[in-house]
């Protein structure tokens, strides 16, 4: 299973659940995440669906785990630490999409 995304792509975290996205109760991606841009940090590979998985299924397909780099004063209104300042979240790739330059 091939990566869709390299370090360093942009990415926006979709901000509603994604189609694939299985089970009601558990969802791995953080809500303070979701509709946000970020920056692809590491590709940490194919790791079975944990969405599935805690809701008695087999996890499968398999996706692509990434820790997407989002800076702080994005994500917080009022943050006032360093501007460089970043928060690491590791999110599967279904959750992910593409931010084509201009």
């Amino acid at each position: 299973m091939g990566a869709r995304f390299r370090p360093g792509d942009r990415v926006r975290v979709v901000a509603a659940r994604p189609a694939i996205s299985v089970g009601r109760a558990h969802i791995r991606t953080p809500h303070y995440v979701r509709g946000q841009d970020g920056m692809v940090a590491e590709v940490m590979g194919p790791f079975r669906n944990p969405e599935g998985l805690a809701t008695g299924g087999d996890g499968l397909p398999m996706q692509v785990l990434y820790r997407v780099r989002f800076p702080q004063a994005q994500l917080w209104q009022g943050y006032e630490g360093p501007a460089k300042d970043t928060l690491e979240v590791e999110i599967y790739e279904h959750w992910l999409e593409p931010i084509h330059a201009a």
